[in-house]
């Protein structure tokens, strides 16, 4: 999928690369020589515009007035293919309320391993884009200088599978995945990726001040920088990194496959945090009966807005 960037008006160009409807090979095969070209306007805000993401990890994106255009070639059709063949026999609608067991997990793995860019029609960004200023910009002020792009691949009750393009620099927030398993593929580019896990049992700091919100205690779980070519990364709905933030080292795109999906219906709303150090809510051993309190930080829920 290579992207063309035009100038005005705003415009998100989404495939549906595999559809449920698809119930033989013939019919799959057909499909995906002939993927359907989705258009979804967005609303214009002056010199941005938000891009609403229905049912997907992120609840709100800033973009530029830009026009986005995916095309895939069908080259590219094969190797995803095989990933929603496995993605739909793993992951089934009566197996939504478990991880899925250790060897499919290694299957999906091994085959995530084996992406690069081009089989999925990327083309891997130049080190020397525009910067990307993240969610709150150089000042703090909620903007892009740059889109992140979402890719969608395709989104059924049981999985997502999507990438994200990132410009260098941009950010996505501290987010949670209840109840959900991740995979996680850098296909081209470096990416920092800071992620925690809840300490169990809960520890829930009160604040003593009207109108703050209660902070919970969570672990350091990875605090590293992924570099393609590199493994495919799993976290799990209690282990794993299952709340994460991403920063672009450089150009990167990462390849998801969420299961089961986002839905707020059934209690997996995507959550945003601010981390908080521990000293900041109260003194060691003051709090929860840990007695080993490195990585330990606090996490407060955030809006964007």
């Amino acid at each position: 999928m290579e992207l063309i960037i035009r100038s005005n008006p705003v415009q998100i160009i989404r495939h549906q690369i595999c559809s449920d409807s698809c119930e033989n090979k013939g019919k799959k095969e057909e499909s995906m020589q002939n993927i359907p070209k989705m258009f979804s306007e967005i609303q214009k805000v002056t010199d941005k515009a938000m891009v609403f993401l229905q049912k997907k990890a992120l609840s709100a994106l800033y973009i530029p007035k830009q026009q986005l255009h995916m095309a895939m070639n069908n080259t590219t059709a094969p190797k995803v293919q095989l990933l929603y063949d496995l993605c739909k026999t793993t992951f089934t609608p009566s197996g939504l309320s478990s991880s899925p067991s250790p060897q499919p997990i290694h299957k999906l793995c091994s085959l995530l391993d084996t992406f690069g860019p081009a089989d999925v029609g990327l083309k891997e960004e130049s080190p020397d884009d525009d910067r990307g200023h993240g969610f709150f910009g150089l000042n703090r002020v909620t903007r892009w200088a740059q889109p992140i792009t979402y890719l969608d691949i395709h989104e059924c009750d049981s999985f997502t599978m999507c990438i994200f393009c990132f410009p260098t620099s941009s950010v996505i927030p501290l987010h949670d995945h209840p109840g959900m398993t991740v995979f996680s593929k850098v296909l081209y580019g470096s990416m920092h990726v800071k992620a925690y896990d809840w300490v169990e049992p809960s520890c829930i700091k009160e604040s003593q001040e009207p109108g703050c919100p209660q902070v919970r205690l969570a672990r350091l779980a990875a605090d590293k920088v992924l570099t393609a070519p590199c493994g495919t990364s799993i976290l799990y709905p209690k282990t794993g990194g299952n709340l994460h933030c991403f920063t672009a080292v450089t150009p990167c795109a990462v390849l998801d496959v969420l299961a089961p999906p986002y839905r707020e219906d059934l209690g997996r709303k995507c959550t945003y945090y601010v981390d908080y150090p521990y000293s900041a809510f109260g003194k060691p051993y003051d709090l929860c009966h840990h007695t080993c309190y490195k990585g330990m930080t606090f996490l407060k829920e955030m809006e964007l807005r």
